[in-house]
């Protein structure tokens, strides 16, 4: 594994007018009752451990109770505008269970647990931060992943589904060793291609806790798959291994696990196979990721000393010039999906002779 460091703290890159219009046109851009800043006028907190006492590094906050009244009637509004139609007629069955804020990391989320008082059920949402570098990641991973995404920017604020799944980490170090062969040859082979697909889109610190696992039952075995849940350093580090999780010390048990099962033939395989299926998913999406993109190119979302440390460094890796010539993030990731599509297309032609 290398010895990759993260910049400890990355700034927070502003919503920029260009990107505040392709998100009203794609109807991400919504207002809504309450901001990030809001939230932080809690009043005290108590620590969140998990169900074996260790610490999660999430506080339980608690607010006066006159701003907590006002403040659960905004959030059950949100939770009804990011899931349903946005009316008010469901927040008479709806509780606002918990608020939890996290110190951890460049977000510092708030985590809302809103539960239907009717069943029961309850679900999650994170307000942040908004973050030009995070709304991008979003967007990439709604767009170039099998996973579609659900999230919201008004002004200051970002409001993102929650994803669910098993930690990476956790993962790794309670289930993984319980998996049998054929479990294990099948995570080995996800991973291979959530490593492509990380590094292709430019989307870094996939380190083990920032991916889960999402097992789904079929009908005769489980099926695991693999999936981002934190998007802060999408196209900000200049250290192109920053991009490719295999070189995290925290994912070294996946590593091992994909040199044990999968052969360097089926991991070449897998690798097309990833490619493929992100060729065919930028050209279903061709106008939105342009217009994306074209926002990334007159946006700074990084330094220019990671710009030059990236685009030299994937230039060294593909020899394609265009890297060299780059002078932004939003240029370097249009050259790497160009790079992508014309190898692709001459594969094809290759086969065809």
């Amino acid at each position: 594994m290398d010895d990759l460091k993260i910049s400890k703290k990355k700034p927070t890159y502003s919503i920029s007018n260009k990107l505040h219009n392709y998100l009203v046109r794609y109807d991400r851009d919504v207002k809504i009752p309450i901001f990030y800043d809001d939230l932080l006028r809690f009043q005290g907190g108590l620590v969140v451990y998990d169900k074996d006492g260790n610490d999660t590094l999430w506080i339980r906050v608690y607010y006066n109770e006159f701003e907590r009244e006002e403040i659960d009637i905004a959030l059950k509004r949100i939770y009804s505008i990011l899931h349903s139609d946005g009316s008010i007629n469901t927040i008479p069955f709806l509780n606002v269970d918990a608020i939890d804020f996290c110190t951890f990391g460049n977000s510092k989320p708030f985590r809302i647990k809103v539960r239907n008082i009717l069943n029961d059920n309850y679900t999650y949402f994170y307000v942040k931060s908004a973050d030009a570098s995070r709304v991008y990641g979003l967007e990439l991973e709604h767009m170039l992943s099998p996973y579609n995404l659900n999230f919201l920017v008004y002004k200051n604020t970002l409001i993102e589904e929650h994803i669910a799944g098993i930690p990476g980490d956790e993962f790794i170090k309670n289930m993984l060793p319980k998996c049998n062969k054929s479990e294990k040859s099948q995570i080995a082979k996800e991973f291979v291609k959530f490593n492509e697909r990380c590094m292709i889109r430019l989307l870094g610190d996939m380190r083990s806790y920032n991916y889960v696992i999402v097992p789904t039952h079929d009908f005769d075995h489980v099926v695991y798959k693999i999936r981002a849940i934190d998007f802060d350093q999408q196209s900000y580090e200049g250290k192109f291994n920053i991009y490719r999780p295999q070189f995290f010390k925290e994912n070294s048990k996946m590593v091992e696990l994909v040199s044990e099962t999968i052969q360097k033939p089926s991991i070449d395989q897998y690798k097309t196979e990833e490619r493929s299926i992100l060729v065919k998913r930028l050209k279903s999406f061709q106008n939105r990721i342009g217009k994306l993109i074209d926002c990334m190119e007159a946006d700074t979302i990084s330094s220019p000393e990671n710009i030059d440390v990236l685009k030299m460094n994937i230039f060294q890796y593909t020899k394609d010039v265009n890297f060299k010539r780059s002078k932004n993030m939003g240029e370097i990731l249009k050259y790497a999906l160009e790079f992508l599509v014309r190898n692709y297309e001459n594969v094809k032609l290759e086969s065809l002779k």
